[in-house]
């Protein structure tokens, strides 16, 4: 059994991802890295990419070839601030699942290691004092 199969297939996916940009839209540092005026077309990419990667139908590299995460995030200033105000909705639209113990640990593993690999941008922290 996939992990997209374990935790109810697409609905959990899209709750999941519903929920985070629920928090998107409205953080002052996340919201300008969507040009669009609706994030609904990013919410159905984000749905789409993660339900292929747990095993899911493989509609987005259907739709949009290879995945090439850091590439297509290439033009955006993602540092530190950023990783951690993504993985601070994408924790909370976790919290919201109630997924069991082991399958939330899988899944935040991933994440996690995802958002800190999208950081392009690095800091001195000698810069700041």
């Amino acid at each position: 059994m996939t992990l997209f199969e374990a935790v109810g297939g697409e609905p959990t996916f899209r709750k999941l991802v519903d929920e985070f940009y629920a928090g998107v839209a409205t953080d002052p540092l996340l919201r300008p890295m969507y040009p669009e005026e609706d994030l609904g077309p990013a919410a159905d990419r984000l749905t789409l990419f993660l339900m292929q990667y747990w095993g899911g139908p493989h509609t987005y590299s259907e739709q949009r070839g290879h995945p090439r995460l850091r590439m297509r995030h290439a033009s955006f200033r993602i540092g530190a601030a950023e990783r951690d105000a993504w993985l601070h909705h994408m924790r909370r639209a976790m919290d919201r699942l109630d997924l069991p113990p082991e399958i939330a640990a899988a899944f935040w593993d991933y994440l996690e290691r995802a958002a800190y690999f999208m950081v392009n941008v690095m800091e001195d922290p000698a810069a700041g004092a």
